[in-house]
């Protein structure tokens, strides 16, 4: 079924994306300042399955340091080179445009791109994730799949790789040349690809968590998980941040508890796993949500600073990963390296986590 979206609930809808980051996938802000032209608006947004199977279909993200796009404001048609070289390549115009993130600030680029296209109510990942070779097209390994990115200088490269790894590699390549930060499309599948290889509903999600999160941010800490469809983990003052020894990507967070328990929050770009004295209580592809304990905010792993205190809440992952444990594995904390934070199978492996304060049983 569609759905009219309007101008008054992008602010909701920025907030639900970035929920949905679980602490990564960059601030909405530059996202919901190029849509707020009212023109744009009302925008129609598409069910896959209401929708012709063989309409061509794109997705569009901005890749690398979201940071930078703080800094580096956005022109006019920030992809449109890149959707012009994914429809030479593929020989027709895309009728229908999806998201290729389904967190942070890349579940708003959809609307961005719209133009003439359909937007569609689905996604690649469901979350924030790191790789562009999570992309769940990528992972279920659908033919023909291209990809185009910034160069630099008005530059576009075009990918046809068929190893998701290489896509990635190439990309991220090219992002670095660019200056860091730029736009990738992705091209050469249709709607009915969609169906069976894609998240759907993260629109549909967004709204309702930011719509619930807006209504009782200042609820007390039960009530506000209770609108968001998820449970609190706990809360507290962090007095330690430690980097991995084997990655200088990942930190262990530690939060002094309310009553005495110790939790660790282990992020990298997103938040991966959530400890309380050494047990496992969460771990990716759940949502790990840190906000403000104060404010409120929505916080991302760069906002996890000394003496701040905050509080952390589990949204249910996307039950597409779940799905096919070929799938899950894709988007587990074991897939950056870091062992024994897969699900609930234990804590084996975090020595590179635990500093000379360790929690007990995690040594």
């Amino acid at each position: 079924m569609a759905r009219t979206l309007e101008l008054a609930q992008l602010p909701a809808l920025g907030r639900g994306f970035s929920l949905l980051g679980s602490g990564g996938g960059g601030s909405t802000t530059m996202l919901e300042l190029l849509l707020a032209d009212p023109s744009l608006w009302p925008i129609t947004i598409h069910d896959v399955r209401d929708l012709d199977p063989s309409l061509p279909c794109l997705g569009g993200a901005f890749v690398g340091s979201t940071m930078l796009l703080g800094e580096r404001l956005v022109g006019d048609g920030p992809f449109d080179e890149l959707i012009a070289a994914a429809e030479r390549w593929v020989g027709e115009p895309a009728a229908a445009v999806c998201s290729l993130e389904g967190g942070g600030m890349n579940g708003l680029t959809p609307m961005v791109v719209a133009g003439e296209r359909m937007v569609l109510d689905a996604d690649l990942t469901g979350r924030a994730v790191p790789g562009l070779d999570q992309m769940s097209l990528l992972v279920d390994q659908v033919p023909g799949v291209i990809a185009t990115c910034d160069t630099g200088a008005g530059g576009v490269m075009l990918v046809d790789a068929r190893r998701p790894v290489d896509l990635e590699t190439l990309i991220r390549s090219a992002i670095v040349q660019a200056g860091g930060v730029g736009g990738t499309v992705f091209a050469g599948f249709t709607v009915g690809d969609l169906v069976e290889h894609a998240v759907h509903g993260s629109t549909e999600r967004a709204l309702r968590l930011g719509e619930g999160y807006l209504a009782t941010r200042s609820a007390s800490l039960p009530e506000l998980a209770a609108a968001l469809h998820g449970r609190v983990l706990g809360q507290g003052r962090i007095t330690a941040i430690e980097p991995d020894a084997r990655d200088p990507h990942v930190n262990a967070v530690d939060v002094e508890g309310m009553h005495g328990e110790v939790h660790r929050i282990v992020t990298r770009s997103e938040t991966l796993a959530f400890m309380t004295d050494g047990r496992l209580e969460a771990s990716a592809p759940s949502i790990i949500v840190t906000l403000d304990a104060v404010s409120r905010d929505i916080l991302e792993v760069t906002d996890l600073t000394m003496s701040r205190n905050v509080a952390v809440i589990e949204l249910p992952a996307p039950g597409w990963w779940s799905a096919d444990p070929r799938r899950l594995r894709h988007v587990m904390p074991s897939v950056y390296g870091l062992a024994g934070l897969d699900g609930l199978a234990g804590l084996g492996g975090l020595a590179g986590l635990v500093g000379p304060t360790g929690l007990d049983g995690a040594a």
